[in-house]
């Protein structure tokens, strides 16, 4: 669990330090978020360890303090960050790669029993909506308040409702 708490600080200071600001560790443990993060991989830890209902206290911990709800069984490979967390709602089968980056208010969620996989290095604007069984490929970045229900190939902007993807220089 710390190795990832570690990881998801690592990917954050590049977040906000990729503007030519250093962020110190200090800086960032205080950066909105950081509850929400660390009560996931807490989640995240316990419901893997002893079952899915040691992962509740967590998981009702991120609702009441944070406003976020991550189903227990959801899983982010390390680098996973909550810019801001208020209204985001990731469901129990989501699966994510490593350094997913996502803003407030995001959707991720399941349709007819399918749920979506995001690749590495993946952001997800503000709003926006993952929804039903699609792939969002390595580097992909989706858009404020884009409604994404088809696969987005790696490296590709989706914008709009529903989400269209282009690829650079199109």
């Amino acid at each position: 669990m710390l190795a990832n708490v570690r990881a998801d600080l690592a990917s954050k200071r590049r977040l906000y330090s990729q503007y030519g600001t250093d962020y110190s560790l200090l800086r960032t443990l205080m950066t909105d978020g950081t509850s929400a993060n660390v009560l996931y991989r807490a989640q995240e830890w316990l419901a893997s360890h002893f079952g899915k209902v040691a992962g509740l206290p967590p998981h009702i911990l991120n609702k009441w303090f944070n406003g976020c709800v991550i189903g227990i069984g959801a899983r982010f490979e390390p680098g996973f960050v909550l810019i801001h967390p208020i209204g985001v709602v990731i469901n129990a089968s989501v699966k994510g790669g490593r350094d997913v980056w996502l803003e407030s208010s995001v959707v991720i969620g399941d349709n007819r029993g399918g749920s979506p996989v995001l690749g590495n290095g993946v952001f997800v604007g503000s709003g926006a909506k993952v929804i039903g069984p699609v792939t969002v490929g390595d580097g992909a970045r989706i858009g404020a308040n884009a409604v994404v229900l088809k696969h987005v190939p790696a490296g590709a902007t989706a914008l709009g409702i529903p989400a269209v993807s282009r690829l650079p220089g199109d």
